[in-house]
């Protein structure tokens, strides 16, 4: 059996960093692979129904189904998240909780290597209290944290994780020059000219682009 690797990116930014994060690792690999973009599917909240029970088969009527299928032919997964208002985004929150229809009686992604890519602001945590006092732990982090968390629930072995540096979407948004509520100004200064120009690539982050090559080796070297 070919031996295959998918990632799966929460962004709904058309080839975001997040997108071509995961790319660049399934690349290095050098295994077969494939990508998924959520936003380009249907994969809706688990209803908490428990039809799937019986024979780990989830019975709504959307897309995730299928993606199951993918996953459990797939070695390992590259799964990519971004954080508005500093938690982890529905894309992939939806995607996650999904994964307990595969998890109860037999376990099925048992094993399944795993790699994390998380893109977000370096801003501090989730809370007011976070933001005044813990000003070393990012919203990236805990999302991290929380998707590793779910991993280790699953059984499954998480081999690494990726910080991408994200771009507030107040550069491009047309409104971020003048907004008071921009984040473009709270960021850059309040006389600054919200563009594009302003955005950082991830290939343009020369530390996490680093990374993000070893970690496809890594899972290259772990699935030999």
């Amino acid at each position: 059996m070919v031996q295959k690797i998918l990632g799966i990116s929460g962004s709904p930014i058309k080839n975001s960093n997040t997108d071509r994060a995961i790319k660049a690792i399934l690349k290095a690999s050098e295994f077969e692979n494939e990508f998924v973009k959520l936003s380009e599917i249907d994969v809706r909240p688990c209803r908490a129904c428990k039809s799937c029970v019986p024979d780990n088969v989830c019975k709504v009527e959307d897309d995730f189904p299928a993606l199951a299928k993918k996953i459990k032919e797939a070695r390992a997964l590259v799964i990519g998240a971004y954080t508005p208002y500093g938690q982890i985004d529905g894309f992939t929150k939806a995607f996650l909780e999904r994964l307990w229809s595969m998890r109860h009686v037999n376990n099925l992604n048992r094993g399944k290597r795993v790699i994390i890519v998380v893109s977000g602001l370096a801003v501090p945590g989730n809370t007011p209290r976070d933001f005044l006092i813990n000003k070393n732990v990012s919203s990236r982090e805990n999302v991290a944290s929380a998707i590793a968390r779910e991993m280790v629930m699953e059984n499954m072995k998480v081999l690494g994780t990726v910080m991408i540096r994200g771009n507030v979407p107040c550069l491009t948004c047309g409104e971020g020059s003048t907004c008071k509520m921009s984040g473009a100004k709270t960021l850059f200064g309040k006389n600054v000219k919200a563009s594009s120009d302003l955005c950082v690539r991830v290939e343009d982050q020369p530390e996490v682009w680093k990374k993000i090559i070893k970690l496809g080796h890594k899972l290259r070297d772990r699935l030999t």
